[in-house]
């Protein structure tokens, strides 16, 4: 296996996080499931600076987002499975 340039914490991660500098539009990932050593493919749709997050499934406006197998806030915004996942898509639910 090559490299991974996507890491996820646990199965039900709804978001990984890039590990690579540069990642491009269209780049298709190795991505590696640290819980369980698992891999799988996904195609990233846009560039996606290190240690940001990509979408592993489509996300609806109002989801809850699941990292480290934890609620990490609200999408406020709907996102395609492979979009990034920052802050202009992803708020606490806190405020």
């Amino acid at each position: 296996m090559s490299a991974p340039q996507l890491l996820v914490h646990e199965k039900k991660d709804t978001v990984g996080v890039v590990v690579i500098e540069g990642l491009k539009a269209c780049a298709d990932m190795t991505c590696v499931v640290t819980a369980d050593n698992s891999s799988f493919r996904l195609k990233s749709r846009m560039d996606v600076p290190i240690g940001h997050k990509v979408a592993l499934v489509d996300i609806k406006k109002g989801d809850t987002v699941v990292k480290y197998g934890q609620d990490i806030g609200k999408a406020v915004a709907d996102i395609k499975k492979g979009e990034h996942v920052h802050v202009h898509n992803l708020k606490t639910k806190r405020w």
